[in-house]
């Protein structure tokens, strides 16, 4: 009797043992809840109408400079051959009066900006020079789509920068960095100062509140092209926030 009774117990210890054993592994099988979206993460809200504010570079920005003008561009050789060569009427004719609207050079024509999320994962510019939309995709989902033609804007790989708050807390700020390439050759200055295929831009967008309620938006933009520069080109150019698109004119590029 005292055996079986023993016996009993064993097996009661075993069971009991067994289902506390049985139990993180059922939890760990649980699903996870979905990732947050980039749209979910952005740590800095740059949604809205943005207009430029010019307060350097004057001279290559507002107006055309003349041919032979590229002060401050470290060029090479066969970039100088190609912007003596410029010739704005031929570029009409061609059907490549956008060359100093693509992605080397857009954020520094002076206009206004549109920026809205195109969805979850894709942020959206249009801009009134030119009348150009960009697209900043987050990430990747899904199967490697086809390579696109070149094109004005090329492609561009998103990704935010968070900076501050401790795990599992809101992000106390952060920027935005964006790497373009797959470009059709353009222009960085609207005098033919050119840029390749081949050029790489890197941008960083930051986002500043000022006390007396200006919002701004600063756009680093970093050129590099082993064809056509020597070096970085590195601008800054500067937006400032905009009650509403009630002024919004977007105009055509213009070689003039």
């Amino acid at each position: 009797m005292k055996r079986e009774v023993a016996g009993l117990w064993a097996v009661a210890v075993v069971m009991y043992v067994g289902a506390g054993l049985s139990r993180p592994v059922i939890a760990a099988q649980q699903p996870q809840p979905p990732a947050p979206t980039p749209r979910a993460q952005a740590p800095i809200d740059l949604t809205g109408y943005w207009v430029s504010i010019v307060t350097e570079d004057w001279r290559w920005r507002m107006v055309t400079p003349p041919k032979g003008d590229y002060a401050s561009v470290p060029m090479t050789p066969a970039a100088r051959k190609v912007a003596d060569a410029w010739d704005p009427k031929r570029d009409a004719a061609s059907g490549e009066a956008c060359r100093a609207y693509g992605a080397g050079a857009i954020m520094r024509v002076p206009g206004r900006i549109h920026i809205t999320w195109e969805n979850d994962t894709t942020l959206r510019i249009d801009t009134e020079a030119g009348t150009q939309t960009r697209l900043f995709r987050f990430g990747a989902s899904g199967p490697a789509a086809p390579a696109a033609p070149p094109s004005w804007q090329g492609r561009s790989a998103a990704q935010w920068q968070i900076s501050g708050g401790r795990r599992g807390a809101p992000p106390a700020g952060g920027s935005l960095r964006v790497v373009t390439t797959g470009l059709r050759p353009g222009y960085l200055r609207k005098n033919g100062v050119p840029y390749s295929a081949n050029a790489v831009v890197t941008e960083y967008y930051n986002r500043t509140n000022e006390p007396n309620g200006d919002t701004w938006l600063v756009v680093t933009t970093v050129v590099e092209d082993p064809m056509y520069l020597n070096g970085r080109f590195v601008t800054s150019s500067h937006f400032k926030k905009a009650a509403d698109g009630s002024v919004w004119n977007p105009t055509p590029c213009d070689v003039s």
